[in-house]
C-alpha cells in the first residue's frame, strides 16, 4: 500500500502515485489505522438505544462489514426495508493505536468520510460529537477517551420519509421506482484513526495560476502556533524539485505563495499543466512544526467564453457520460477503492474525456483516479425534494462542506449545485426559489472563482456559466435539426426547452457555451430486470447500436454544442439506459462505443 507512494530516489512520501487506500487522498500521513470491517450492528425502530444504555455498552445484535450500509448486499445485512434509526460498535484494539503510532503528548484523531445522515458519537460511554449531513465527512477529537478496548458507538438517523434531506436518488418509496433506488443509510464511507501533534495541519487547499507563474497554498492548522513556529512546502515533479518555501506562522489560517520559475517560460510552461490527456500532477510535501502531511496538485485552468469551453486557455469540448455512482452489491458505497479507479479507467477507455456523477457527492478516493487519469468531473449535488428553510440550510451547508472537501482537485472544472429544478420545483414561478439559486451560484463563485458553475442543470436557469439542456428526443434527426446551428440552439432557448420547460430564466447567456448534458437514456435490458425503464427501448444489441450511433452522430453534427454528456454509464437497478450492465459489461463492442463518442469512424 504505502510502497506504492514511496519515492525511492528521496524517501519521501508522493501523494501523486497513492493506489487509493488511504481516504483522503489530498491529505495524507503515513501513519493511520483503517477502522473499517466487522462492526456490530442494530436497528432500533423502537428508537429506544438511548434509554437502553447503548451509547455505553454498544450492540451486539448483528455484524455489519463497514462501510458497506446496511441495505447492501456487501455489508451482510441486506436489509432495504424503511428503518429510521440504527446504531454501531467496534472496540478500539492495541493494534489500533500502533497503527496509529499514537503515544503520550499526541492527540488521536477519528474520521468518517460518510454518515447518511445524521448520527451522535460515543468513545468510552463518553459523547464526543455529532454530524449531520450524508455526503460529507467529519473528524473528532477522542484524544481523552480512547484507550485499548474503548468502544466506538455510533447512532444513526436517517428518516426515509423525510424530503428535506439532501437525499439524490435515494427512493421515499419502500421499493426503489422509475429513477430512484434504493437507500443508503449509516456508514458509507471509510472510517480512520489518526495520531498527531497537538498543532496539525486540519485542512489544506491548493489554487494555481498559470498565468502569473504561481501555486498558493492556503492551510488550516488546529490552533494558533506559539512563538517559532514555520512551515515549509516543497514542490516537485515526478521527483525533480520546482519550488520551495518557508514562512513563519502566527495565525491558525496562512495563505503560502510559491512562484515556479518554469511556469514564466511562454514556450514550456504547458509541459506543467494538467489535463486529459497530459494528467500531470506535482507532489507536495507541507511541513508545520512537528507535522508533516503529503499532498498533490495539479495546475490548470478552466472557464468559459465566447460559446466555448476552455481549459488551460485552449476551447476544450466536453464528451461526458452520466454516472449514478451506485453499485449493485453495495449501493452508493463502492466495493473498493481499485473498482472507483476501474470505473475511471473504463470511462476512459468508452471515449469519454469527462463525467457527471450524478446526484451524489461522490467518495474523493474516485476523484483521486480522475487527477490521476485525466478525467474531467461535474462535481454536482444531491438535491432535496422540497423547498423548506430546513432544506435550503442543509443543502447549503452540505454544499458548503463539499467545496471546501474537494476544491483541490484539478479534475473538477465545474460546479452544478442544482439539477432540473429538484428542491426548487416551481423556480420558473416563485421568487424565492430564484434568489435560492441565484445564492448559491454567488455563494460558490464566492468560495471559488476559478470554475464555471451551472445553476441548474436541465433547464428554469438563472446566472449560469453553461446552458446545459436535458433532451430525450430518441430521433437522431431531431436531434439534428434541433442543434445544427446556433441560430438554431438560440431559438430553443427563447422559447419553450424539449422537456416544455424554459431554458433560462435570468442572466446573459449571450456568450456562454451550450451543451446537451443529458441525451440517450435509450434502454437495453440484457439481464431482465425487472420493471425496466429507459426514456426509449431497444429491442437487440444491433438495435441498440444503431439508435446509440444515431443519436451520437447527430450530436457530433452540431456546430453550436460546446460538449455533451450522455445518459447513462451503466445500468442502475431497473433503470436499463446503460452502455454498460451493472456489473459494468459492455452492451455492445467497446471499441464501437469509443468511436460513436468520439465521433471517429469506427475500425
Amino acid at each position: 500500500m504505502l510502497d506504492a507512494m514511496i519515492d525511492d530516489d528521496h524517501g519521501a512520501v508522493r501523494a501523486s502515485t497513492q493506489d487509493g487506500t488511504y481516504p483522503r487522498p489530498q491529505l495524507m500521513r503515513t501513519a493511520w489505522a483503517d477502522l473499517c470491517g466487522t462492526w456490530s450492528f442494530a436497528h432500533d425502530d423502537a428508537d429506544s438505544g438511548i434509554e437502553s444504555g447503548w451509547p455505553a455498552s454498544g450492540v451486539a445484535q448483528r455484524d455489519i462489514l463497514v462501510p458497506f450500509p446496511p441495505e447492501s448486499s456487501a455489508s451482510g445485512i441486506a436489509d432495504t426495508g424503511m428503518h429510521r434509526v440504527v446504531w454501531y460498535s467496534r472496540d478500539l484494539t492495541d493494534a489500533d493505536l500502533t497503527a496509529a503510532r499514537h503515544e503520550s503528548g499526541r492527540r488521536l484523531l477519528l474520521h468518517f468520510g460518510a454518515v447518511d445522515y445524521r448520527c451522535h458519537v460515543w468513545v468510552d460511554g463518553a459523547l464526543v460529537g455529532s454530524h449531520e449531513g450524508g455526503h460529507t465527512p467529519f473528524t473528532l477529537d477522542v484524544t481523552h477517551v480512547a484507550r485499548a478496548g474503548a468502544r466506538v458507538v455510533v447512532r444513526v438517523e436517517d428518516d426515509p420519509l423525510d424530503i428535506s434531506q439532501p437525499r439524490g436518488k435515494q427512493d421515499w418509496r419502500e421499493d426503489p421506482h422509475v429513477i430512484w433506488y434504493h437507500r443508503t443509510t449509516g456508514i458509507w464511507q471509510p472510517v480512520w484513526l489518526e495520531s498527531v501533534p497537538p498543532l496539525h495541519v486540519r485542512a489544506l487547499r491548493w489554487t494555481t495560476d498559470p498565468r502569473v507563474g504561481t501555486v498558493t497554498a492556503d492551510i488550516e492548522l488546529s490552533e494558533r502556533p506559539v512563538a517559532g513556529v514555520s512551515v515549509e512546502i516543497d514542490l516537485s515533479l515526478d521527483g525533480r524539485p520546482l519550488a520551495t518555501a518557508r514562512a513563519v506562522v502566527t495565525e491558525s489560517e496562512l495563505t503560502v505563495v510559491l512562484a515556479l520559475a518554469e511556469l514564466r517560460n511562454g514556450q514550456s510552461y504547458e509541459e506543467l499543466l494538467w489535463s486529459p490527456e497530459h494528467p500531470r500532477l506535482l507532489d507536495a510535501e507541507v511541513r508545520v512544526g512537528e507535522d508533516a502531511v503529503a499532498s498533490y496538485l495539479g495546475i490548470r485552468t478552466a472557464h468559459v467564453a465566447r460559446g466555448r469551453f476552455w481549459l488551460n486557455d485552449r476551447p476544450y469540448y466536453v464528451r461526458s457520460v452520466l454516472n449514478q455512482g451506485y453499485w449493485p452489491g453495495s449501493h452508493l458505497a463502492a466495493p473498493s477503492a481499485q473498482a472507483l479507479r476501474e470505473e475511471a479507467e473504463l470511462i476512459r477507455a468508452m471515449g469519454f474525456n469527462a463525467t457527471r456523477v450524478h446526484q451524489k457527492f461522490e467518495d474523493p478516493r474516485f476523484l483521486l483516479a480522475a487527477d490521476q487519469l485525466g478525467l474531467l468531473i461535474w462535481g454536482e449535488a444531491p438535491g432535496t425534494y422540497a423547498f423548506t428553510q430546513t432544506a435550503i440550510e442543509r443543502t447549503t451547508r452540505e454544499w458548503l462542506d463539499v467545496v471546501r472537501r474537494d476544491v483541490s482537485h484539478p479534475s473538477i472544472v465545474t460546479w452544478v449545485p442544482l439539477n432540473e429544478s429538484w428542491g426548487v420545483q416551481h423556480i420558473a414561478s416563485d421568487p424565492r426559489m430564484q434568489h435560492f439559486a441565484r445564492a448559491l451560484v454567488s455563494l460558490t463563485k464566492a468560495l471559488d472563482p476559478t470554475r464555471p458553475v451551472v445553476s441548474n442543470d436541465g433547464w428554469e436557469q438563472v446566472d449560469t456559466d453553461i446552458v446545459a439542456i436535458h433532451d430525450y428526443e430518441w430521433r437522431p434527426d431531431v436531434v439534428q435539426r434541433r442543434y445544427a446551428t446556433d441560430a438554431d440552439v438560440r431559438r430553443l432557448m427563447d422559447t419553450v426547452g424539449p422537456a416544455g420547460r424554459a431554458l433560462i430564466l435570468s442572466g446573459d447567456v449571450s456568450d456562454a457555451p451550450v451543451m446537451l448534458t443529458e441525451f440517450g437514456g435509450i434502454s437495453f435490458d440484457t439481464e431482465s430486470a425487472e420493471n425496466a425503464w429507459g426514456y426509449s427501448t431497444a429491442t437487440s444489441p444491433d438495435d441498440f447500436a444503431e439508435r446509440f450511433e444515431g443519436l451520437m452522430a447527430a450530436v457530433h453534427a452540431s456546430e453550436a454544442l460546446a460538449g455533451f454528456c450522455y445518459t447513462q454509464l451503466s445500468d442502475t437497478l431497473q433503470e436499463t439506459n446503460g452502455l454498460v450492465t451493472e456489473d459494468r459489461t459492455p452492451k455492445i463492442p467497446l471499441d464501437r462505443i469509443r468511436a460513436a463518442i468520439t465521433g471517429e469512424a469506427a475500425g
